[in-house]
């Protein structure tokens, strides 16, 4: 086989904090009543830049219920893959002078990937997670996006922060279900893989951070 694909997927508690997101194993939500220990990977998110006279600016954490709440919610995350042996069969195809097929392989795999989480992604909401086990869209529709909830992928205009992978990535223990690695610079082999996180909330939506501050890119002005 030229192409395999694999994923993983998870579903769990969260809680927003101001503009982050915290993420926990389980129910108590994270802590360890015995040990006082806290078990939680937090996200740290960022605000719509743009200047709004007539609306507020959005923000991931605006779709997932306060801690203060003292409410369970939930999001979901996943990491993807299509690229399997692809890598090994375009170093193939480049030995024998055929860069085309190389090239042709790695987009199909690629592309296949981007199906792969579109499945996954209606599973989630029809089955898995099943806040809409009703839905029924045509394939027009569906890349319209009309149906609840949004799959902000690592990288991407509302989840620009690719450092952001790398606590899910452990949370999930990726490469213990996958085979999909992460290099230290937060990208991901293979190559043709996807990652992000599921937000169910019926008022989410996709939008652009925009350009940051550079304090804001430090850390120091969070």
């Amino acid at each position: 086989q030229m192409v395999q694909a694999n994923a993983v997927i998870g579903f769990y508690p969260a809680s927003s904090v101001g503009d982050d997101i915290e993420l926990y194993r389980d129910e108590d939500m994270g802590r360890d009543a015995m040990h006082g220990v806290s078990d939680k990977q937090t996200l740290y998110f960022l605000r719509n830049q743009t200047i709004h006279e007539d609306r507020s600016n959005i923000c991931l954490s605006d779709f997932v219920m306060p801690k203060e709440k003292n409410k369970v919610d939930y999001i979901g995350a996943f990491f993807a893959t299509a690229g399997l042996r692809v890598e090994e069969w375009a170093q193939k195809f480049e030995k024998e002078n055929d860069d085309y097929s190389a090239v042709m392989l790695k987009i199909l795999s690629q592309r296949l990937a981007e199906a792969l989480t579109e499945m996954l992604h209606e599973k989630v909401r029809k089955e898995w997670w099943g806040y809409a086990p009703g839905e029924s869209f045509s394939p027009q529709e569906l890349l319209k996006e009309r149906y609840q909830g949004i799959r902000p992928a690592f990288g991407y205009p509302s989840l620009p922060d690719h450092t952001l992978k790398k606590p899910v990535y452990d949370l999930m223990r990726v490469n213990e279900h996958t085979q999909i690695q992460m290099t230290e610079s937060y990208m991901m082999m293979p190559e043709a893989s996807v990652s992000g996180l599921y937000i169910a909330h019926p008022d989410s939506k996709y939008f652009n951070v925009q350009k940051i501050r550079e304090d804001q890119l430090s850390g120091s002005g969070k």
